[in-house]
């Protein structure tokens, strides 16, 4: 279990005080520091859940990225464009799993220079297993009601819509 910091005051806020005495209105930096923390939060709660299955979230969002794949395989560049992540952090993830017999790499024969990940067998044995660790944690968001849980997707898709991250078209 993640032992909370129990801090007497929130970080944020006080940060937010400090931030309106200093530059002016606050809201959008504590916001946005408040998706960070989050963040931080919620990848270590994965990452505990996750540890019995020996991954890391990182580690278990390449392996269902795979899963979800028609072949069960990728070339490493598209699992770095699909997750959003550097090549180096794709080539350790890919390193890991391997070496914990979840995937397994080969020369991509369509791209002299590239390289495919696929998962094993027993890839395909964690996943339901990690998965299920994290859906008995409700991915870390136990706190929210489910309507809340809805409020809060669509507020920050709208932020990733404004960015360019996705399209505009359902998905399908």
């Amino acid at each position: 279990m993640v032992r909370p910091l129990g801090l007497p005051f929130d970080p944020i806020e006080r940060a937010g005080q400090t931030w309106e005495q200093q530059f002016g209105p606050a809201s959008a930096m504590r916001a946005a520091t408040s998706v960070f923390r989050v963040q931080q939060i919620l990848l270590a709660r994965f990452d505990e859940a996750l540890k019995p299955c020996a991954l890391t979230f990182a580690r278990y969002e390449v392996l269902v990225l795979l899963t979800f794949s028609r072949s069960g395989e990728l070339p490493l560049k598209v699992i770095g464009s699909r997750l959003m992540v550097h090549p180096t952090s794709v080539t350790n993830a890919i390193d890991r799993l391997v070496a914990a017999g979840y995937v397994r790499r080969r020369p991509n024969p369509d791209d002299g220079r590239g390289v495919l990940a696929g998962i094993t067998e027993e890839g395909r044995v964690v996943v339901p297993t990690a998965t299920a660790a994290l859906t008995d944690l409700d991915f870390g968001l136990g706190d929210l009601p489910e309507d809340e849980r809805a409020v809060l997707f669509d507020i920050l898709r709208r932020i990733r819509l404004g960015a360019g991250d996705v399209g505009t078209a359902p998905a399908g």
